[in-house]
């Protein structure tokens, strides 16, 4: 089971430019300071969840983000005189749904990899296909995808900042290229495992 799993099924939900640039309007009219106010919310979203013993604060401070980026998307008037107090009410119903999750499995590629730790042959399969999934990456894709997942809390953290820094991109630039090369990768090794089913 991995994050996305972990997160009711409106997760799946993927977090558009518009609707970025949207989230970005909410918080602060000038660009500049919107992203300043966006890094630091999200900042302390991930202490929220660490401290909370979340497994895997960045992705569900990121689920968090988006789930607010959704509502302004969809419409919906949120009144608040900070906007950090929004997203920590936000955050803790994302916290609660992943408390309910009885058996959380580890996120990022390693979510991919077991679905079922319970079904060593099925977690076997996962991995296979996982593998050949990757390989139909191109050598940079599949480079990037592996760094962006590699390490854990604080190496994951510094990772992608200077994986960031090295492409001259913005971290969030940065989280959804790899959300958009994940879902891919996600979308590849059900394929494979319905074919290895029925065969």
């Amino acid at each position: 089971m991995d994050m996305d799993d972990a997160i009711p099924p409106t997760e799946k939900w993927v977090l558009t430019r518009e609707a970025f640039e949207r989230l970005l309007a909410w918080l602060d009219p000038d660009r500049e300071r919107a992203g300043q106010k966006y890094e630091k919310i999200r900042q302390k979203l991930v202490k929220f969840f660490e401290f909370h013993g979340c497994v895997s604060p960045e992705e569900c401070a990121d689920v968090t983000l988006d789930r607010v980026a959704r509502k302004i998307s969809e419409g919906e008037e949120i009144q608040a005189s900070d906007p950090y107090l929004y997203f920590h009410g936000v955050a803790r119903n994302v916290f609660k749904e992943y408390l309910r999750e009885s058996k959380r499995q580890p996120v990022g590629l390693d979510g991919l990899r077991s679905a079922s730790p319970s079904d060593t042959e099925h977690s076997e399969q996962r991995l296979t296909c996982l593998s050949q999934c990757l390989e139909k990456l191109s050598p940079e894709r599949r480079e990037f995808i592996l760094r962006f997942y590699q390490g854990e809390r604080r190496a994951k953290i510094e990772n992608r900042k200077k994986l960031a820094e090295e492409r001259g991109v913005s971290l969030n630039a940065l989280r959804i290229r790899a959300h958009r090369i994940r879902v891919g990768l996600e979308k590849c090794v059900e394929e494979c495992l319905k074919k290895r089913s029925a065969g």
